[in-house]
């Protein structure tokens, strides 16, 4: 193994679920897309979270985002497809990524959020202990699609303050099609459990913005209520058996962007159907979060991958 700072890159690489054994630490890409250096697309202030995350978004603050380039999931419909796909984003190393945390810290970002981080742990986790060293004392958020082994989010557990995992799909058949992962609604749940295992019940400032929590995102898809019918009972099962709160935030901003017009997405989610996923929220009890209004699907909710803070 290649060793980087506090972790070790696998060669071959097991980091995610996909465990596709490429020999990155010798410049091969992973499914992914990542090698073996470190990419980062973004870096900056974001006002678009949930409200415990980013407040007021008219606010000189907001929650400091790191969008890091590649994802294991292939999702047709990515609204960050340049980055997560693409190949938007700058090699950067530890010591860069470090100025970077203490610097969105420095800029009055309520937390530090890491979007779609995993195949860079061994470079981020380096780098926040760096930060810790240098005064860095931010809630960390980890921004997930949720597809993680149970292994990566124990490694997190001293590191992770605040899970953002997405709960996408019950349907294996529909994780297939959508994100190339037959074994996503699985490998979702038992990583959502150990989430809630060690982050435990939500725990707020006295502002207002989470500390430490876990907050699940689930997007309605146009034409598949059925299957967002299926997700939410599995997140009120999953509620009621490990015995944790947490915070559900159904999401309506579903935009045909990258492929999604090729597999029958190429058109925005309707009130009807997004009151229908909304209805059964509330009948299962799924209400103490967010629900999105049907504005969000706005193309100028994704940041431009320009590259700022970099």
């Amino acid at each position: 193994m290649k060793e980087v700072g506090t972790m070790q890159l696998p060669n071959p690489c097991t980091l995610c679920p996909r465990a596709c054994r490429a020999d990155r630490a010798h410049g091969q890409r992973g499914f992914c897309g990542a090698d073996g250096t470190l990419r980062v697309a973004r870096a900056a202030l974001h006002h678009w979270e949930e409200p415990c995350l980013s407040g007021d978004p008219n606010a000189a603050t907001g929650s400091g985002t790191v969008f890091f380039s590649n994802c294991a999931l292939r999702c047709c419909y990515c609204q960050n497809y340049p980055i997560s796909q693409g190949d938007v984003g700058k090699e950067i190393t530890v010591e860069r990524l470090t100025e970077i945390f203490l610097a969105l810290q420095k800029s009055g970002a309520k937390n530090l959020n890491l979007v779609t981080a995993t195949q860079y742990l061994p470079w981020a986790l380096p780098a926040l202990d760096a930060a810790r060293a240098a005064g860095f004392a931010l809630p960390v958020v980890y921004n997930t699609g949720g597809y993680e082994t149970l292994e990566t989010v124990k490694a997190l557990a001293d590191y992770v303050d605040i899970w953002l995992a997405d709960v996408k799909y019950a349907s294996p058949d529909l994780a297939t099609e959508l994100s190339a992962a037959r074994d996503y609604p699985a490998v979702a749940e038992a990583a959502l459990r150990q989430m809630l295992r060690q982050t435990g019940a939500p725990v707020y400032d006295a502002d207002g913005y989470l500390q430490k929590g876990v907050i699940v995102r689930h997007l309605a898809l146009p034409g598949h209520t059925d299957d967002s019918f299926a997700v939410l009972a599995l997140l009120a099962r999953i509620r009621n058996e490990e015995g944790v709160p947490f915070i559900p935030s159904l999401m309506s901003q579903f935009t045909p962007f990258y492929k999604a017009a090729e597999h029958n997405l190429g058109r925005r989610i309707t009130t009807y159907e997004y009151r229908k996923v909304i209805d059964e929220a509330v009948r299962l009890g799924l209400t103490d979060g967010y629900m999105q209004e049907k504005s969000s699907a706005r193309e100028e909710y994704t940041p431009p991958f320009d590259l700022e803070g970099v």
